[in-house]
């Protein structure tokens, strides 16, 4: 390709709205533009990235046995409602109607429609089956940044499994999983597997891919001294033993006026906040509950929506609130509350005695509660945030806490969708058999997006050679010298006949602004040819990722070449 003819509309200022270091550079480096928030346009640079991703993964699922199909982006609500999605993934699902009325949805991912083509399967013969694809999702997210790492409309490789039973799925998750670390590995992406929730997906098992990065939103707990890795939706820890005192026989009253927070109660009234019970009030499917941490815990919600397999999860209102207990948040308790108000407690309050809580009138707390004495705990379960330091569940030492992008997951999904859906084969023996599913799905441009966090410095982006929009840049010093242009588009052609990507910088521009240009969109490998060194038979090749120069005679250019990108395939 010949830069001249190539649309790289590139920016010398940092767009002033982004934030994230892809979204940076993606834009200055003329990779993409924003129409609409979450919605870009992929420029011809971009593309090239994109196909080569797509490449490497298509070959891995090749690899593995999967096959590729092309399914749908819309599609009709009633078998979302069969599969119970249409009601529980709520607002981010886009939806519409047809010219004759019927509901339709823009797919959010294709669980439910790859199941309605296995309804064709009929034996277990037939099993196991992989299939994939590459398509187009929408999701209405509320808060779309960071350029391609949060959007509303994205590529999606997602890949589905179909086997006889437990065993054959847990094959197909293994495959999978090799799989995606050989792809993240081959595009230079630095992901860990970790432990996930599997949130509207359900199922029984869920791994999270996932990519350091200070423009990521997820947590993951990791632990120095072994293997455990979690996200923080997942992660455990092993708290140690508290040693509580019996205290009174009952609750006891105690006026705190100036105290609505957990510090202010610390502080005035000497409560450490280990010793204090957090009452949060949520609307949990349309039911009000109260969900009970130790004070110096924070609550993570997709927990709660895990262990009650809810649909809807909301904290509730002000008024919510005082309708129900009476007081204003800052006096909450759950000490002799409604029977008909439930009761959820994180596991590290359970046994715990002679602690503070609210009294459910304001201005006012209880000391002396005995959490299984005094509260009617309809249920007990994982609730609290770990954080770093807090021990390891496996090992014991102390944890690590790192932000991070999710690059892929993979789910166990056992038999939600094949059931809901009707899927059945004959077995060996002839009994009806319900297959198992797994699903797996890698996000194309946020692993786009995620490369570039990962592969960055001050000039720009450092891509790897596996995905980068052009493998050489051919830079010619002085267009309108015969001898200089002629040497250039000699090498040119020859690494174009080497099937060698290959860019042509052949534009009537100042070296300054040539080599920023290429700096700035990341091409590994740059040979630039300058009458200077044409004088005594020799170009410069120049490495991005590391800023080395040398010397190479011109006759030797293409080995120099060849050898370079075959070390960094």
């Amino acid at each position: 390709m010949r830069w001249s003819q190539l649309y790289v509309p590139t920016l010398r200022e940092d767009p002033a709205d982004a934030d994230a270091v892809s979204h940076r550079l993606l834009v200055r480096g003329g990779f993409i533009r924003q129409l609409m928030a979450g919605h870009y346009s992929l420029l011809p640079l971009a593309v090239r990235v994109r196909a080569k991703i797509i490449g490497i993964i298509r070959e891995e699922m090749a690899a593995i046995g999967s096959q590729e199909f092309v399914l749908p982006t819309m599609h009709p609500a009633e078998i979302w409602q069969r599969s119970g999605r249409w009601e529980s993934i709520g607002e981010e699902m886009f939806r519409l109607k047809d010219r004759k009325g019927a509901d339709l949805a823009l797919g959010v991912t294709h669980e439910e429609i790859f199941t309605v083509l296995s309804q064709e399967l009929r034996s277990y013969r037939d099993l196991p089956q992989m299939w994939y694809q590459f398509q187009t999702k929408f999701r209405d997210e509320p808060r779309p940044k960071s350029g391609l790492l949060r959007v509303r409309e994205f590529t999606m490789k997602d890949s589905y499994s179909f086997d006889v039973d437990e065993a054959g799925l847990d094959r197909s998750f293994r495959l999978h999983r090799a799989a995606y670390e050989r792809i993240f590995a081959r595009l230079g992406l630095p992901a860990i597997a970790v432990q996930a929730s599997s949130g509207t997906m359900g199922g029984s098992e869920s791994v999270e891919f996932m990519a350091a990065s200070a423009a990521g939103e997820d947590l993951v707990v990791r632990c120095p001294g072994c293997d455990y890795a979690a996200n923080t939706e997942k992660a455990t820890s092993a708290l140690p033993a508290v040693a509580d005192g019996l205290g009174p026989d009952a609750p006891e009253r105690f006026d705190t006026p100036r105290a609505r927070t957990i510090e202010e109660l610390a502080r005035l009234h000497g409560v450490p906040a280990e010793r204090q019970v957090k009452t949060l009030v949520y609307v949990v499917d349309g039911q009000l509950t109260l969900v009970l941490v130790r004070g110096d815990h924070s609550l993570v919600e997709q927990k709660l929506i895990d262990a009650l397999a809810a649909t809807a999860v909301r904290p509730a209102t002000a008024e919510e609130i005082r309708a129900a207990l009476g007081a204003s948040p800052g006096s909450l308790g759950a000490v002799g509350v409604p029977a008909d108000l439930p009761v959820l407690a994180d596991e590290a309050l359970r046994g715990r005695t002679d602690l503070t809580t609210g009294a459910n009138t304001d201005g006012v707390h209880l000391r002396g509660v005995s959490v299984e004495r005094d509260v009617a705990v309809r249920r007990w379960a994982d609730l609290r945030e770990v954080t770093a330091g807090e021990p390891c569940p496996r090992c014991g030492a102390p944890l690590d806490v790192a932000v991070t992008i999710e690059v892929g997951h993979i789910f166990k999904l056992g038999r939600k969708y094949t059931e809901a859906l009707g899927v059945a084969v004959s077995g060996r023996d002839g009994e009806r058999v319900v297959p198992v599913m797994g699903s797996y799905g890698i996000g194309v441009e946020r692993a786009l997006a995620a490369v570039v966090e990962t592969h960055h410095d001050d000039k720009g982006i450092v891509w790897p050679v596996a995905v980068a929009p052009f493998e050489v840049a051919v830079v010619v010093l002085g267009t309108k010298d015969e001898r200089v242009a002629g040497a250039a588009e000699a090498l040119y052609r020859q690494l174009r006949a080497e099937r060698v990507d290959v860019l042509l910088d052949d534009r009537d521009e100042r070296p300054g602004v040539k080599f920023r240009d290429v700096e700035l969109i990341g091409i590994p490998y740059r040979v630039t040819v300058g009458a200077r060194g044409l004088a005594d038979g020799l170009v410069e090749l120049t490495a991005r990722a590391t800023g080395e120069t040398r010397s190479v005679p011109l006759a030797e250019a293409v080995e120099h070449v060849r050898e370079l990108l075959t070390a960094g395939r």
